[in-house]
C-alpha cells in the first residue's frame, strides 16, 4: 500500500485506445490496433466495450463532427472532405447528409452555428469532436447530468484531502522552519490575523473550518487548541466529518441561500452558507499554495514531478489518482 504522499499517474488505457482510433496517421483499423499496440480484434473489443462503438465508426463520426465545425467556421466542402480523410467529395457529401439531415453545402437548420456542441452527432458515449483539435468527454451522456453541484463537491474533497497531505509532509518539518516567521506580515484574510509561517497558514486552514461549523450549527468556537501537524491532522479529521455532514445536511433542505446572523462578529453580520462555502475554500485554497510553497523549500517532495497530487496540489493529479 502507497503513501498518499506518493503515487504516480495511474495509465489511462481509454485515452491510449482513443489516441489511436483519431491519430491523424492511423486511417485503418491495422494502423490503430499498431498505434495502440494490440492486434485488430482486441483492439476492436476492447473500445467496443469501453465505449459501445466500434473504433472505425467512432472515427468516422468524430471526423464528421471535425467536418461539420470546419464548414461552420467558413471551410469549402472539399477541404473538409479531405480533412475527414474521404476519398471523394460526393462519398463525404453522401456521409454528411446521411448523419447531420442536409448536405454539407446548405445551411444547418437553425442558422449559424454558435455553439460548441452544434457539430455533435449522437453517441453511445459521449465522446465528440472538442475544437479545434481535442475530445469531449460526457460524464453522463444521455442520462442526468452532474452540473455545478458536481463541481462544488469535488472541490469541497479536493481541498479535505490536500489538506490532510499538507499536514502530513509537515510533520517531517523541524520545529523551528515550522513556526519560522518566512511570510512577515502576511494576512491571508485582509482583516485576519497575521500569518507568516507554515504553522498559521496551516492552523489556519483547519481553524476557519471550526469556526464555520461552530458558527452554522450554533457551538462555540474552539479556543486555544493544539497547533502542531499532529494535533492538527486530529483536528482536521475531526472538522472535516463535522463540515462534510453538515452540509450534505444543507444540501437535502436546500437551504443554501438561507441566512443566519453571527452575533459573534462587531458588529453582527448575516451569511449565506452558499457565501460560507465560498469564502472557506477561496482562502483555503490561498493557504494551501502558501503553505506547499515552504514546505517544498524545506525538501518535501523533491523527486517527484508535477504529476503528484502532494506535490502540486492540483486537482486535476489528485482526481486521477483517486481513480487509478
Amino acid at each position: 500500500m502507497t503513501s498518499r504522499r506518493t503515487g504516480d499517474v495511474p495509465r489511462d488505457r481509454l485515452r491510449e485506445l482513443l489516441d489511436a482510433v483519431l491519430d491523424e496517421d492511423r486511417t485503418d483499423l491495422g494502423r490503430m490496433a499498431a498505434g495502440a499496440f494490440s492486434s485488430p480484434f482486441h483492439f476492436t473489443r476492447q473500445l467496443s466495450r469501453a465505449t459501445g462503438e466500434s473504433p472505425v465508426a467512432m472515427r468516422r463520426r468524430v471526423e464528421l463532427e471535425r467536418a461539420a465545425w470546419r464548414l461552420g467556421r467558413g471551410a469549402t466542402v472539399t477541404e473538409a472532405a479531405l480533412g475527414a480523410g474521404f476519398d471523394s467529395v460526393d462519398g463525404f457529401s453522401r456521409a454528411y447528409s446521411r448523419h447531420f439531415g442536409h448536405l454539407p453545402s446548405a445551411p444547418a437548420p437553425g442558422g449559424s452555428r454558435v455553439s460548441a456542441t452544434d457539430h455533435w452527432l449522437p453517441a453511445p458515449n459521449g465522446i465528440h469532436f472538442h475544437p479545434p483539435t481535442s475530445l469531449w468527454l460526457e460524464a453522463h451522456s444521455g442520462g442526468e447530468r452532474a452540473g455545478p453541484d458536481a463541481t462544488i463537491w469535488l472541490m469541497l474533497h479536493h481541498d479535505l484531502e490536500d489538506t490532510a497531505l499538507l499536514l502530513e509532509a509537515a510533520a517531517d518539518v523541524s520545529e523551528d522552519r515550522y513556526r519560522a516567521a518566512r511570510l512577515p506580515g502576511l494576512r491571508v484574510v485582509l482583516h485576519g490575523e497575521p500569518e507568516p509561517s507554515l504553522a498559521a497558514l496551516l492552523a489556519g486552514l483547519v481553524t476557519a473550518r471550526e469556526v464555520w461549523v461552530a458558527a452554522l450549527v450554533g457551538a462555540e468556537p474552539p479556543v486555544g487548541a493544539a497547533d502542531d501537524p499532529t494535533s492538527l491532522a486530529a483536528r482536521h479529521d475531526a472538522s472535516a466529518e463535522a463540515w462534510v455532514s453538515l452540509l450534505r445536511e444543507l444540501d437535502r433542505r436546500d437551504a443554501w441561500d438561507d441566512r443566519f446572523v453571527d452575533a459573534l462578529c462587531v458588529p453582527p453580520e448575516s451569511f449565506t452558507p452558499a457565501g460560507v462555502v465560498a469564502h472557506v475554500l477561496t482562502f483555503a485554497a490561498v493557504r494551501r499554495g502558501l503553505a506547499r510553497q515552504l514546505l517544498r523549500e524545506d525538501g518535501q517532495w523533491p523527486s517527484e514531478g508535477l504529476e503528484s497530487a502532494a506535490a502540486s496540489g492540483d486537482p486535476i493529479s489528485w482526481m486521477r489518482n483517486r481513480r487509478g
